[in-house]
């Protein structure tokens, strides 16, 4: 009688909660909706924000200075949101994109006016540069001696600047360093004692205010090169309302139909995990909101992805209680062995995701970073909730009266599949999958010039700024604007941007010729009787800066090494590591084959979606490694090697076909309802989603036995 009241407690303490979270992400609490779902920060692309156009004062810079100012500009505004963006126009200008922002002269004021900085000795040397500086931060801090707050700028400098700044105060003890902003001295702060640790922080400063004025100061002027702002303006979302409706319609259709089709499968534990999935959905958004991350339309791509793939951490547990009734352990028990056994698989493969998620956090930049967060975030909260809530609220329903195995079902009796014995075919369409995207590449080198579909994040392209005769909104121009124009181009990559308060849309295309110049006039004036003297056109590089690629490469590469460690430090052989590394290159270099196929727009959702299917094959890879260790633990004398790895993937044959499923119905609403560039995200994603599990099922536990076996008749 005690455990079914404290069931029927649990269950309705997970209501409350439900609801109260529920009620959290959808109205909020008091009068700014804290908490909302509304409330959560959105990019450019969904919510609008600040567009600052500079000017460099040297008319003919380096393209070198160029980009070194373009990268650290761009980790200057990332304190605002990691989707910022910074990139070139024409020669000697650079634009800044900062989305969830309404206050242009709020965001000039905190950056600083860009100039020149220089640190300068008591005899007037120059001894440090501001591009010396890596950051710079206006703090409040609490004195040792009186407990008073103190107001401080705490700096860091770069690995150069730490040596360079390291001499100077070795030799300038006591004495003043100058900080000279344009010729003038902003900071005269008086050397304590040899500061060799590349940190340093500058006291005195009067407020808060203050300390960060002075931040920004050094920040800024911490650039290569000195830049004059030229423009600044408040530009709308670059896509319409609708953008966001149909997403959040496909995400409401994909989660209803993932729910009845866990009901089905999984009986009780059905509802549990769909239980689980909606105090998933509501803390994902609830903390997106905490932390204030910035969400972009690829952004809501993930979260959707996430709902499906959390899914997988239940559909392990549950296949695990099923296989115990069938084993004819009770229910209580079956419940009690099915969350002890999948803990492993569950743990090792969110672990392995995250470490990925963590390095991406750490190497990585801009909409990299933005994805790393979001990542790190779904997989936090994917466990606590299959682990944690999943695990209570099944046995509160058990304590209460749910204790016949027919509400929880169980496991048919299968034989094992001879996986292994077709696994010279599986290498071979491996291959030939794996080859395609290098041949497909030079083909398209050969004929068009370039191996990808390359957007404009990638190659840059055109900004025409058009002044039409009447205030349109964002819906009118994607309805009869952006049909004109990317017929013109053959493009569907095409962006618009609408500045607030005015008539102004600036239309990003790929790099148009002297003539599609003049065709794209003509039709703006055939069209819309716009004065052709209004339009006028600049080149733009890509977003996605050389700096910003190799951050992303270097942060894969890293990410990767770091996982085949982990695997190998859990799974006791280097083998599992190598097998799992192989198959997710396998993975990446399909979806390669497929963007070079079906020429998909290479852009910022290429980066996100090849992020995604790392983080899904290494995933899918470890709950068959997992079963092949457990299998291998209680193997007979004159079993084979070969039975077990059979038998192995044959057991978690229903969950890889289960997750697959689950995750590509979230995935393929969205690619039905939403906008062009959601469905460019989608149509890939999909095709990594298959992939992945056609690998995990199919490559990998025969890599893993080749090798094995090849290694033991060395």
């Amino acid at each position: 009688m005690m455990k079914k009241k404290r069931g029927i407690l649990v269950l309705v303490l997970t209501a409350v909660i439900l609801g109260f979270l529920s009620y959290t992400a959808i109205v909020g609490w008091g009068p700014t909706g804290t908490g909302a779902a509304k409330n959560i920060n959105l990019g450019l692309d969904l919510s609008g924000g600040v567009s600052i156009t500079y000017q460099t004062k040297d008319k003919n810079p380096s393209s070198e200075d160029m980009d070194d100012t373009i990268y650290k500009l761009q980790k200057r505004v990332e304190q605002y949101s990691t989707e910022a963006q910074v990139y070139q126009e024409g020669d000697n200008r650079i634009n800044v994109e900062i989305p969830g922002v309404t206050d242009a002269n709020e965001i000039l004021e905190d950056l600083g006016k860009p100039g020149s900085l220089v640190f300068k000795d008591a005899e007037g040397n120059e001894v440090l540069q501001g591009s010396d500086v890596a950051s710079a931060e206006g703090q409040v801090a609490q004195d040792q001696t009186t407990k008073n707050n103190e107001y401080i700028v705490s700096l860091t400098f770069t690995d150069e600047g730490s040596e360079k700044f390291a001499e100077v105060t070795s030799a300038n003890v006591g004495k003043q360093i100058s900080i000279v902003y344009d010729g003038e001295v902003i900071s005269a702060p008086t050397v304590k004692e040899a500061i060799t640790g590349g940190q340093c922080q500058i006291d005195g400063m009067g407020s808060i205010e203050e300390a960060k004025e002075l931040a920004s100061f050094i920040r800024i002027g911490g650039l290569k090169l000195e830049l004059t702002e030229l423009r600044s303006s408040v530009v709308a979302a670059q896509l319409g309302v609708d953008a966001i409706n149909t997403s959040l319609k496909a995400a409401v259709i994909g989660l209803i139909v993932v729910i009845l089709f866990m009901i089905l499968m999984y009986r009780v534990p059905g509802v549990v995990a769909s239980i689980a999935l909606l105090v998933y959905t509501t803390l994902i958004l609830i903390t997106l909101n905490a932390f204030d991350i910035t969400l972009t339309l690829p952004g809501i791509a993930g979260i959707i992805l996430g709902i499906g793939m959390a899914v997988d951490a239940n559909v392990i547990i549950y296949a695990r209680i099923q296989e115990e009734i069938a084993a004819g352990v009770t229910v209580r028990n079956a419940i009690k062995s099915g969350f002890k056994k999948a803990f492993s698989a569950i743990f090792d493969g969110n672990i392995t995701t995250l470490i990925a998620a963590l390095v991406l956090m750490w190497l990585g930049s801009g909409s990299v970073k933005g994805f790393a967060y979001t990542l790190a975030l779904g997989i936090v909260m994917s466990m606590f909730t299959a682990l944690v809530v999943s695990r209570y609220v099944m046995y509160a329903l058990y304590s209460v009266g749910v204790q016949n195995e027919k509400f929880y079902g169980k496991a048919k009796d299968r034989t094992p599949v001879n996986f292994l014995g077709k696994r010279k075919l599986f290498f071979v369409i491996s291959i030939v999958l794996v080859l395609a995207g290098p041949v497909l590449m030079c083909v398209h080198q050969a004929t068009e010039g370039k191996p990808l579909n390359y957007s404009l994040d990638f190659m840059g392209g055109t900004a025409t700024t058009v002044t039409f005769n009447e205030n349109m909104s964002m819906e009118e121009v994607d309805e009869k604007v952006i049909p004109l124009v990317e017929n013109l181009t053959g493009d569907s990559n095409v962006q618009a941007t609408k500045v607030v308060d005015t008539n102004q849309v600036v239309i990003k295309t790929r790099e148009l010729s002297l003539d599609e110049r003049q065709e794209f006039n003509q039709i703006m004036v055939d069209n819309f009787e716009v004065d052709e003297d209004l339009i006028t056109s600049e080149s733009i590089s890509s977003t996605v800066s050389s700096e910003m690629q190799r951050d992303a490469i270097t942060a894969v590469i890293v990410a990767t090494f770091f996982m085949l460690l982990y695997i190998w430090f859990r799974f006791k052989d280097i083998r599992f590591a190598g097998s799992a590394v192989l198959a997710l290159l396998h993975d990446v270099l399909v979806v390669l084959a497929f963007y070079a196929l079906a020429r998909v727009s290479v852009g910022n959702t290429f980066i996100a979606c090849m992020l995604t299917i790392v983080g899904y094959s290494i995933n899918a890879t470890i709950v068959i490694f997992d079963r092949i260790r457990e299998n291998m633990r209680g193997m007979k004398r004159k079993q084979d090697l070969a039975e077990i790895v059979n038998e192995s993937i044959t057991q978690t044959l229903t969950r890889s076909i289960y997750t697959s499923f689950t995750t590509l119905v979230m995935v393929f609403f969205l690619f039905i309802l939403g906008v062009s560039s959601i469905r460019e995200f989608a149509l890939p994603l999909m095709v990594g989603i298959l992939c992945g599990g056609y690998s995990s099922v199919c490559v990998t536990g025969a890599l893993w036995y080749v090798l094995k076996t090849h290694q033991t008749k060395k």
